[in-house]
C-alpha cells in the first residue's frame, strides 16, 4: 500500500491514538502543552473511570458483606441448615461477588476480559481434574449437610463403620466407636453407601430369640415368656409385647420375644430380658437345649 505524496508525515510530538478503551501518555513528557491536552482529554476520562472503579469496589464489597451476613443470619435461625454449610455458602457467595467485581474493573480499564475469563476457566478445569477426589468429598459433605440423614450425637452405621457421630465436616465425618476409637470417614464413603441411623427414632424394638425343648408345653412356655416381657422394667407401657413361635428347629422350639423400649434403654433392656427369660424358664423346669449329635454304631465292633 503506497502513501499519498501530499500526505503530511506524522508529528512525533503528538501521541499515537490509544487503543480502544486504553490510555496513552504524552509522547514528550517535558511538553506542558501536551500534558494540558492530555489532562483535558484522556486524563479526564481516566479520572472518571477511576471514580467508577472506586464506586464499584466499595459497592461490591458492601453488597458482598451484606449478602454473606444475611445468609449466615438466616442459617443461624433455620433448624434445617447445618452451621458448617451456612458458613460455606456465605463464603462462596462473598468471594463470587468480589470476583465479578474484579472482572468488571478490568473491563472498565479496557483490559480484554474474555481471554481473562477463558484463562480462569482453564485454570479451574486443571484444578478440578487434579482435585477431583477432593471435590467429590466436598460434594458429598454438602449433600450430607443439606439432606441431614443424621446429626451430631446419632448412632449410625455407614461407610463400613459404626459409632456415634461427633462432627460432620465438609470433607469427612468424625465418628467415635463405643470402645473409644475415633474414626475419620471420608464423606464419599458415607454418602455413597447405605446409611443406618440407629438412634433416629425415640423407640426401638428388642428382639430376643429363645429356644426351648420339644418336651416343653407350648402354652405354658408362651405364658412364661409373656410374663417376662411384660415385667421388663424398660418396656413401654403403651406397647404390648409379642411372643411368637418362630420355628421348629433341629433341636429346639424357637421363640421370638419382642418388646418395645426407649432407644436409650435398648442395650440394658436386651440384657435384662435375656437374663429374666433364662431364670423364669429354669424355675418352671423348661429346658433350653443345645445342639447335640447322636452317634449310632453299626456292627459288632470287630475290625
Amino acid at each position: 500500500m503506497s502513501i499519498p505524496q501530499d500526505a503530511a508525515p506524522p508529528d512525533p510530538a503528538v501521541a499515537a491514538p490509544p487503543a480502544e478503551g486504553g490510555y496513552a501518555l504524552p509522547s514528550d513528557p517535558t511538553d506542558l502543552g501536551q500534558w494540558s491536552e492530555w489532562a483535558t482529554g484522556q486524563g479526564l476520562d481516566l479520572g472518571i473511570d477511576v471514580v467508577k472503579v472506586l464506586v464499584l469496589v466499595v459497592v461490591s464489597w458492601l453488597f458482598a458483606h451484606w449478602l454473606s451476613s444475611l445468609i449466615r443470619r438466616h442459617g443461624e435461625r433455620s433448624t434445617h441448615l447445618d452451621p458448617t454449610l451456612t458458613l460455606f455458602f456465605a463464603t462462596v457467595v462473598r468471594w463470587a461477588i468480589l470476583a465479578f467485581a474484579v472482572v468488571a474493573v478490568l473491563g472498565i480499564f479496557g483490559i480484554e476480559t474474555t481471554s481473562f475469563a477463558a484463562l480462569i476457566a482453564a485454570v479451574g478445569l486443571a484444578i478440578g481434574l487434579g482435585f477431583q477426589g477432593t471435590l467429590g468429598q466436598l460434594a458429598s459433605g454438602v449433600m450430607l449437610l443439606v439432606f441431614r440423614p443424621f446429626k451430631v450425637g446419632d448412632f449410625v452405621k455407614a461407610g463400613g463403620t459404626s459409632g456415634v457421630v461427633k462432627e460432620i465436616q465438609l470433607f469427612a465425618t468424625i465418628i467415635d466407636t463405643f470402645d473409644n476409637r475415633r474414626l475419620i470417614v471420608p464423606n464419599a464413603s458415607v454418602f455413597g453407601s447405605t446409611i443406618e441411623n440407629v438412634s433416629h427414632h425415640s423407640e426401638r424394638r428388642v428382639d430376643v430369640a429363645i429356644g426351648t425343648a420339644y418336651e416343653a408345653d407350648l402354652d405354658r412356655t408362651r405364658e412364661i415368656l409373656t410374663e417376662v416381657a411384660r415385667s421388663l422394667p424398660q418396656a413401654l407401657p403403651d406397647r404390648d409385647p409379642a411372643i411368637l413361635l418362630d420355628a421348629l428347629g433341629a433341636s429346639s422350639v424357637d421363640w421370638s420375644v419382642r418388646v418395645w423400649v426407649a432407644s436409650s434403654d435398648f442395650g440394658v433392656a436386651k440384657d435384662t430380658l435375656l437374663a429374666n427369660a433364662k431364670k423364669a424358664l429354669d424355675a418352671a423346669g423348661v429346658g433350653i437345649p443345645y445342639p447335640q449329635l447322636d452317634v449310632h454304631m453299626i456292627g459288632d465292633g470287630k475290625a
